[in-house]
């Protein structure tokens, strides 16, 4: 039967320690954490730590995460209808880079938009009045490790008749 085989990072013994990955990982002796330098996807994995008292052995296993920060997302005009003095749009955000990437919209604004733009997902559907509204909803795109936020800004749309869509 083969043995189980494992990569050791770090050995500590008797106040001694051998780190077996120069450059890669920093041990800290004040509080006993182990920090491992230029991750990437590949150290996405489990990993052990191990401590030893005579005949004694405790283990701990640890489920590394690593992820790609959240690209600037950008904001797309899927569809939209003028009717009755109203706009209704279909907005989808999306940033291009990241992992485990969740979106949410929201407003900055305490008025009806703050209502209009709150929502869970990278689609918003959005229906405002055309007079005097200037509706403005932020896109943020977030994972674990980062955030961006994009908006989508009412005002700066000109609806022209007959257009396959509004230019924003």
């Amino acid at each position: 039967e083969d043995p189980q085989r494992k990569l050791v990072l770090l050995k500590y013994l008797d106040g001694n320690y051998t780190n077996y990955m120069q450059g890669r990982a920093l041990f800290h002796m004040v509080n006993f954490s182990l920090e491992i330098l230029n991750t990437s996807r590949e150290d996405r994995q489990l990993h052990e730590y191990i401590t030893s008292n005579g005949p004694e052995e405790k283990v701990w296993q640890i489920q590394l995460e690593v992820y790609e920060p959240v690209s600037n997302p950008s904001i797309q005009v899927l569809n939209w209808a003028r009717a009755n003095g109203s706009c209704a749009i279909t907005l989808n955000c999306t940033a291009e880079r990241g992992d485990n990437i969740s979106y949410s919209w929201n407003s900055r604004d305490t008025s009806r938009a703050s209502e209009l733009c709150s929502h869970s997902g990278s689609l918003l559907h959005l229906s405002y009045p055309l007079q005097n509204a200037s509706i403005a909803c932020d896109c943020m795109a977030s994972n674990p490790v980062s955030h961006q936020v994009v908006t989508f800004s009412s005002s700066k749309c000109s609806y022209e008749q007959g257009g396959k869509s509004p230019v924003c």
